[in-house]
């Protein structure tokens, strides 16, 4: 953009800001005005930044904006406007942007703007402005905290981050080309910041207790000071290196040369005696050409093998998204007077600031006061300065911040959200890969500390050495760390310097690791396996198969004078047996059918009186349709009824179906539920080992190696090291055979360098040099010539391809194997024979039988048999008549797909259960009406509706018509009217029957058939106990083992009787269940019908979770019922001698804490579990331990409920107390 095509009122306040004339600046009396009007044109600009490219264009910084800041400095008013103008200028066009722009218009403006500020950078690169900005920064430093004004931190906060825009600007590559050791434009402004003292000012704010707010700037700054830096080469510098760098030089054209004479003999031993004039042309026969005619080459045969049908053809684009990501900028060698001045400031650093900086930097980190990804600074300072540290006489006190456990993990999390983020993020997979990378390198630098730690002369060095190594490789995510990035590692978002560095860590990790182990005889890790709860599969082969008919004739033939003398009286019938489950979730339809199917269990176990009383007591339950006969029935329709229900079909609760192993992964992600077990093992090196036999770590590494010429000797020979471990260590020299390693392989058999490094240089030295000041001088033993074979890769070649062609000679599919990257199992398989895995499994793992042609004949004709046949089920019928027993119902549908009978499986769906929504007629809502305007008054309107409503409904859809209806304003006018607490039971409930009546059952049932009904509020209805009510059930619950719960339960209701009779008012109070003995014995449906027949109510909704006993009992009623289950004769073995677990009661308010051995352990710490707000009968979780409880409910009999023997509890069962209490108050 030229000056004249500016804009008019840009251009007028450029010229208002003054003139250059020499080199004295004379500024206009509107100078701070233009200034102010520039930042607020940039405030304003568009998105291609026009203004920005306008000033840069006319080089206002250049030309006005630096000689004002030079010449000016004592006006403070302009020094601050010319300051913000100039960081507005200079920041980073990624910040202007927001990324590099992908079309082609806005990456040309993204480019301009760039080349402005290469510019500005290089107009930077001068004494006096960074003397400018030194002196006024040394003179707000120099105020105290109480004198430093607002303005004065800001413009110190400015300063820094002009200095940081101005050193973030990267290199021109086309302007920079020289050659290493010239200075470029960043050595210059470098030395300018060096000369003015601003390296001094930058350590003084890093080690100043006061300026703690500047960490962050300053660490940014210095990284960027040494972006183009290695830490070695600073490292190695000073000690008499200039000849050394002029050798290093020199052996790197030595073995240019070498190289060169060795392709030069090569051509020569190829090229034959006579000139090229007479070469001839040759007939290559069985290599055709073009058309049908062998191939006729006209060079000379030692051409021959470079002949190929690409030649002359053009190379093939490779699409960008398959691309290798680009490469980071590769460090140079700077001006050696940079160098030394920055290699003394990194020793002055280290001496003085990295510790506190370091601290300060993570504290901010973890407490998120630093802006996102500033982390990466304190990622780069960590491997940057420890490296330095380690090849500069290695001090560890210095760098004692970052090595610890903590920078271990600090630095795991990181690169472990990096990888995920990584994975999640595909659109800047690229940059979260950077950030990975330098993750790793600090991961590395880390591991190298530690390890030369272990060679310090100090005691206590090398035990603190100790103490991290057993720390982190005790660990499983340390260990786990590699083994993943490996299997992730995509060549097209991570450069190869990554995977450099990545396989050089690796390998360190493990050198670590088993020489840790090598001084152990055992060494014990942490494990980590996710526990997986699948639904039980029992395959339907095991499932059991229905009698015959000739079965059941001989079973009845046995069964009919037992029900005959049933009948008769002459045996009693049983008293405890319900034919439904009240705290289930089951809805009423599968109820009943349950109910049918016990009573057909109890006639095909011979048990005809309970089968005869589940009949009768099913029929009071479900009286419509007669299901179990009329109310009337006498005994010759009974034996009609058994008899029917004996010999009746009825369909059976399927048990989940054993799926294929193949299919079982699919249906498990839905079905488990994970929890990760940590545990402790046993580790071994060489089963550790095994995890890098994969895949995708042999590809990684032959993709490292593929640029083996490039590679420095240290990552050859740890590439060449790690492939040794898998095919020497762990037997597997199989692993390595695929074609591409062996093209790498032939590539460097045949690469004449190999020869030549081997006489000239030796083989690659298999560890890095030893620190300066140690012996051997830095840079000797690790040149860094690009053009080195180490001989390393060529033993390995050999003995690779010694092992395939020994191989070869029994095996002759192993040049096929060649092909495929292989996994341990299918080497295990190429060198002991195929087929030795599934011999070894035997009948071990359930394989899917194969379908014969005969069964294949059968399916098709059961298919088309009972194709047509209307409200069957296909498969359902195919499998009941499949004369090969076994096949599940997936097996079948998948062969019907496979024979081409069906599309796909979602032509045979599953039933499934479940109500299904039917519209109201004209009919029904009439008589919906009618019911309502009958029972209108009436106690309980809704249930009333419910028993003489003809359609079945739930309880909800009923609500809800009415409310449509408007025959009803609210639910609250349909809720049952509840009796007075305090006041006994009417004349009605004292004769009530044990079991519940059809009534309440009804409402019970219908309550469980929606979720919806838990707004239809509380409904109660209580009955009293007759005299000596379930008596005879306790003395068979006494006989069965359950002396403990029914003691409890004793106690329960005379300790309720006794405060009733105290406070002269009742309430609800829950039985609270604190043990494992008590919690399973409510939840045991005998124990549940013996709870009906004392009165006791089950929990009515959702929101409560206990059984209750209701306010309507008396204390006379309540002692009845507790003398009716009281054990008079001896306890059986083991029982306790004393009452057993009070519940707590609400309304007690001095229960806050329950004495020691009330039903659960008084010593144990572990908190007793509060029971959720869930269904009735869904089993509550416990934790306590079985021998815990066992220990805390054995003891003697516990002393009444006094303060001096009450014991603090856990606080779990003060929550469970609090719990029930709040549960009151609702």
């Amino acid at each position: 953009m030229d000056w004249y095509m500016m804009n008019c009122e840009l251009l007028a306040t450029c010229s208002a800001l003054g003139y250059l004339e020499g080199d004295v600046y004379h500024r206009e009396p509107d100078c701070l005005e233009s200034v102010k009007d520039l930042i607020r044109y940039l405030r304003h600009e568009d998105e291609t930044r026009d203004v920005r490219q306008q000033l840069g264009a006319a080089q206002i910084l250049q030309n006005d904006l630096l000689p004002i800041l030079v010449q000016y400095p004592q006006d403070k008013v302009l020094f601050d406007a010319v300051i913000r103008l100039m960081v507005n200028l200079t920041q980073p066009a990624l910040l202007c942007f927001g990324k590099v722009p992908p079309d082609a218009t806005s990456r040309h403006h993204f480019l301009q703007v760039l080349s402005y500020l290469q510019a500005y950078k290089e107009a930077f690169a001068s004494e006096k402005v960074f003397g400018v900005l030194s002196e006024k920064l040394y003179n707000l430093l120099q105020l105290d905290w109480e004198q430093r004004q607002e303005e004065d931190t800001l413009l110190i906060e400015r300063i820094l981050l002009l200095v940081r825009n101005v050193l973030h600007v990267p290199p021109d590559p086309m302007e920079e080309q020289g050659v290493d050791g010239d200075a470029s434009v960043h050595d210059r402004v470098l030395w300018a910041l060096h000369i003015s003292g601003m390296d001094d000012l930058l350590k003084f704010l890093a080690s100043a207790q006061v300026e703690q707010q500047w960490a962050l700037h300053v660490l940014e700054i210095i990284s960027l000071m040494f972006r183009d830096q290695s830490p070695e080469e600073l490292a190695a510098l000073g000690q008499g290196q200039a000849a050394a760098e002029h050798g290093e030089d020199t052996r790197e054209l030595e073995t240019l040369r070498q190289r060169e004479l060795a392709e030069k003999r090569a051509r020569a031993l190829q090229r034959p005696s006579r000139h090229s004039r007479f070469g001839g042309s040759y007939l290559l026969q069985g290599l055709k050409a073009i058309g049908d005619r062998d191939v006729v080459f006209h060079k000379g045969l030692h051409n021959l093998k470079s002949y190929s049908h690409d030649l002359g053809k053009e190379t093939r684009r490779v699409p960008r998204r398959r691309q290798a990501a680009p490469e980071a900028e590769h460090p140079r060698r700077s001006a050696r007077n940079v160098r030394l001045f920055l290699r003394r400031f990194c020793q002055d650093f280290l001496e003085g600031c990295y510790n506190r900086l370091m601290l300060l930097v993570k504290d901010q980190l973890v407490r998120e006061k630093a802006q996102q990804h500033d982390e990466t600074y304190y990622l780069w300072a960590t491997a940057f300065f420890m490296a330095f540290n380690r090849r500069r006489g290695f001090r560890p006190e210095l760098v004692s911040e970052t090595v610890g456990v903590r920078a271990f993990h600090f630095i795991e999390q990181n690169l472990t959200t990096y990888y995920e983020m990584a994975l999640m993020d595909k659109k800047e997979a690229v940059t979260w890969a950077r950030r990975m990378h330098l993750a790793l390198k600090a991961y590395q630098e880390l591991l190298r500390t530690v390890q030369e730690m272990d060679r310090s002369p100090e005691q206590a060095v090398r035990d603190s050495s100790q103490v991290i190594k057993s720390n982190i490789f005790y660990m499983m995510e340390y260990r786990e760390l590699f083994l993943a990035l490996f299997r992730k590692f995509d060549e097209t978002k991570q450069p190869r310097s990554f995977l450099r560095d990545l396989v050089e860590t690796a390998h360190l990790f493990l050198r670590m690791l088993e020489h840790f182990c090598r001084g152990r005889t055992s060494l014990v890790v942490q494990s980590k396996r996710v526990r997986r709860r699948k639904k039980p599969r029992t395959p339907a082969a095991l499932a059991p198969q229905p009698p015959s008919a000739a079965e059941l004739e001989e079973l009845w033939a046995g069964l009919a004078p037992q029900l005959q003398a049933c009948l008769q009286g002459e045996v009693p019938l049983p008293e405890d047996v319900v034919p439904f489950d009240a705290a289930s979730e089951t809805p009423v339809e599968e109820q009943r059918a349950e109910a049918l199917l016990r009573i057909q269990g109890c006639l095909q176990d011979t048990q005809a009186p309970q089968a005869l009383r589940l009949l009768r007591s099913a029929r009071d339950v479900w009286p419509e349709g007669d299901v179990f006969g009329p109310p009337d029935a006498e005994p010759p329709e009974e034996t009609r009824l058994l008899r029917e229900i004996l010999f009746a079909p009825l369909p059976r609760h399927v048990p989940p179906e054993a799926e294929e192993p193949e299919e079982e992964e699919e249906e498990d992600e839905e079905e488990e539920e994970g929890t990760v077990q940590v545990s402790e093992k046993e580790f071994n090196f060489l089963d550790y080992l095994k995890r890098f036999a994969c895949t995708p770590v042999v590809r990684a590494l032959v993709l490292l190696l593929r640029g083996y010429a490039r590679n420095s000797p240290r990552t050859n020979h740890c590439a060449a090291r790690l492939l040794h471990r898998l095919a020497r260590d762990l037997h597997m020299e199989a692993l390595l055979f695929q074609l591409s390693l062996f093209a790498l392989f032939h590539r460097l058999l045949s690469d004449p360098a190999a020869s030549a490094h081997q006489v000239s240089r030796g083989p690659a030295p298999p560890e890095p040099p030893t620190p300066p000041g140690r012996g051997v001088p830095p840079g000797v033993s690790q040149p860094r010539s690009p053009f080195l074979c180490p001989q390393e890769l060529v033993a390995l070649a050999k003995f690779v391809l010694g092992k395939f062609f020994a191989l070869a000679a029994t095996n002759k599919k192993v040049f096929v194997e060649l092909l495929f990257w292989k996994s341990p199992a299918a080497v295990r398989e190429m060198t002991e024979g195929y087929g030795s895995l599934q011999g070894e499994e035997g009948t071990g793992r359930s394989r899917v039988p194969p379908w014969t042609p005969q069964e294949e004949q059968e399916l098709r004709d059961l298919y088309w048999k009972y194709k047509e046949v209307e409200g069957e089920d296909v498969i359902a019928a195919i499998l009941a008549h499949l004369p090969a027993p076994g096949r599940t119902r997936r097996q079948v549908v998948k062969q019907l797909v496979r024979l081409g009978l069906a599309s796909s499986a979602k032509d045979f769906p599953r039933e499934r259960k479940g109500t299904h929504l039917v519209l109201w007629t004209q009919e029904q809502e009439e008589e919906l009406v009618r019911l309502f305007e009958e029972f209108q008054g009436s106690e309980d309107i809704l249930g009333n509706i419910m028993k003489h409503l003809t359609a079945r409904r739930s309880r909800a859809r009923v609500v809800e018509k009415l409310l449509g209806l408007g025959l009803v304003s609210e639910r609250k006018e349909l809720y049952k009217k509840r009796r007075r607490k305090g006041r006994g039971p009417g004349p009605g409930v004292a004769g009530a029957p044990a079991v519940p009546a059809r009534d309440s059952s009804a409402e019970d049932r219908d309550s469980e058939e929606e979720e919806d009904e838990a707004e239809e509020g509380p409904m109660e209805e209580y009955w009293a106990p007759k005299e000596g009510a379930g008596q005879g059930l306790a003395h068979r619950l006494h006989q069965e083992g359950l002396v403990r719960p029914l003691r409890w339960l004793e106690n329960c209701l005379r300790r309720t009787a006794g405060d009733r009779e105290e406070d002269g008012v009742s309430h609800p109070v829950p039985l609270v269940p604190l043990s494992e003995e008590n919690e399973d014995a409510m939840e045991d449906r005998r124990f549940q019908a013996l709870l009906l027949q004392l009165g006791l109510r089950p929990p009515a909704s959702e929101q409560e979770s206990f059984w209750r006993i209701p306010a309507a009992l008396t204390p006379q009623q309540l002692r009845r019922a507790a003398a009716s289950i009281a054990h008079h004769g001896p306890d059986p073995p083991g029982s306790p001698q004393g009452l057993l677990e009070p519940p707590g009661c609400p309304q007690d308010p001095d229960l806050e804490q329950l004495p020691a051995g009330l039903g659960s352990d008084s010593e144990s710490e572990e908190p007793v579990p509060v029971p959720s707000l869930v269904q009735p009968g869904t089993k509550r979780r416990r934790e306590l331990d079985s021998e815990d409880e066992d220990d805390g409910s054995s003891g003697a009999e516990p002393a009444p409920c006094s303060q001096e023997d009450e014991e603090p509890q856990p606080q779990g069962r003060r929550k469970r107390i609090r719990r029930v209490e709040e549960e009151e108050e609702d």
